[in-house]
């Protein structure tokens, strides 16, 4: 028996959470409906159906537990993986996520002296920013929420109010680097001193830092944490100061890392992340296959820490491109392109050809496509893809304008057409 099973504390919590569904949920009542025994084991637990982002998407309203008026927040889900769906959060949900955010601050070390500048947006029902923001004034520290994008404010708001930790997407502080090197801003003379990374990997298979982090290290002189999150779980699984892993907080979720028969995987093993929520009001959700794989670590960390811990998300399982004969997630592809200094902003395109094959084809700026590095960006291609997707090159501006988009929550890295 695996050791999440065991965590007696953590079962019976999602048990409550179970039995709470069952009363309020009109989907819950039918999904589970003949399924319940009368002694609900973890092993009889286990053999409990999948709730799946396809019966958020077409059963949205059946997962409401609460009458309208009681639901505070409307969030969606950032729809990269599917179709937005609405998860109804309650004022209790809002203090949850505002523990959630407080505790995961805790773990990198921050404190109420601390000042955040919010680089995420946190209109648009975004459930991250709004998250954030809550977890600060728990923590009653200071926020700027300055949203994303446009580097010159961004520098700005640093250089006068002197922030000490930003939020912001890993990918984002490339740009906020290459316009500090353009206006004399010397970087590491700063007031920042982290950075809770959102949205994507900065660490690889193994937990060390992956290209991108590197990247970012090689001018700035700042401490980086991963997280790991969705808004159908409304927590997070974030780094503390030993970078050897997202915990996870076992009085709001229950976890389970399964492999493809269900079973779950040892230590140090990878499998697909499924989640039930605990504590949770408007959308409680249980045995929730997130489609997100990634290995598991269930050792005691080096901070003293004994819960559970989770790595970089290695691919998503509707992500997967098959392009002649090879199977690619797309992370395999960004490390190529994150890898290079000359190339600043990129994106991919994922779309059939009339046999309904996938094909790739990877927007880059114009004033890389004669350079040298694009003989290497193609042998590396080679080398680790097996493939040579198509290139498109494209004005600098016009290129992040469709990379960091006004409405867009995250840099839109990739699109499947």
């Amino acid at each position: 028996m695996s050791e999440v099973i065991e965590n007696t504390i953590g079962f019976q919590q999602v048990l409550q959470t179970l039995e709470y569904a069952l009363n309020r949920s009109p989907f819950y009542q039918k999904h589970f409906s003949g399924v319940i025994p009368e002694n609900m084991t973890p092993e009889a637990f286990r053999k409990l159906p999948f709730t799946g982002k396809e019966d958020l998407s077409l059963n949205n309203r059946d997962f409401l537990c609460v009458p309208q008026h009681q639901i505070a927040e409307y969030v969606t889900t950032s729809g990269t993986s599917g179709k937005p769906v609405t998860i109804y959060l309650t004022k209790n949900d809002l203090l949850r996520l505002a523990k959630n955010e407080k505790e995961s601050f805790e773990l990198t070390g921050a404190k109420s002296d601390d000042l955040f500048q919010l680089m995420t947006t946190i209109d648009k029902q975004f459930m991250a920013g709004l998250a954030y923001y809550l977890g600060v004034q728990e923590l009653n520290a200071g926020m700027i929420r300055i949203g994303p994008g446009v580097p010159a404010l961004q520098w700005n708001s640093i250089l006068e109010n002197k922030p000490t930790i930003l939020i912001a997407v890993p990918s984002f502080l490339i740009n906020l680097i290459d316009y500090a090197k353009q206006n004399g801003i010397d970087m590491n003379q700063t007031s920042v001193r982290s950075v809770i990374c959102i949205g994507e990997p900065i660490r690889e298979d193994d937990l060390s830092e992956n290209i991108l982090a590197r990247r970012i290290h090689n001018d700035w002189n700042l401490e980086l944490f991963s997280t790991y999150a969705s808004t159908e779980m409304g927590a997070a699984f974030t780094e503390c100061k030993a970078h050897q892993g997202g915990h996870l907080n076992e009085e709001l979720i229950y976890l389970e890392v399964l492999d493809e028969d269900g079973n779950e995987v040892p230590h140090g093993e990878k499998g697909e992340i499924v989640i039930s929520t605990i504590g949770t009001e408007g959308t409680p959700l249980i045995r929730y296959k997130t489609g997100d794989v990634a290995r598991v670590y269930r050792e005691a960390c080096s901070c003293g820490r004994s819960s559970v811990r989770l790595g970089p998300i290695l691919g998503r399982k509707n992500q997967m491109i098959k392009f002649k004969g090879t199977t690619i997630f797309p992370p395999s592809i960004y490390e190529i392109f994150d890898s290079h200094s000359e190339v600043s902003c990129y994106k991919i395109e994922v779309s059939k050809d009339y046999l309904g094959h996938d094909t790739i084809t990877i927007l880059l700026e114009n004033k890389i496509e004669h350079a040298p590095v694009m003989h290497d960006i193609i042998e590396e291609c080679k080398a680790k893809l097996r493939v040579v997707p198509h290139f498109v090159f494209l004005e600098t501006d016009y290129l992040r304008s469709q990379v960091f988009k006004n409405h867009m929550r995250k840099p839109e890295k990739i699109v499947f057409k």
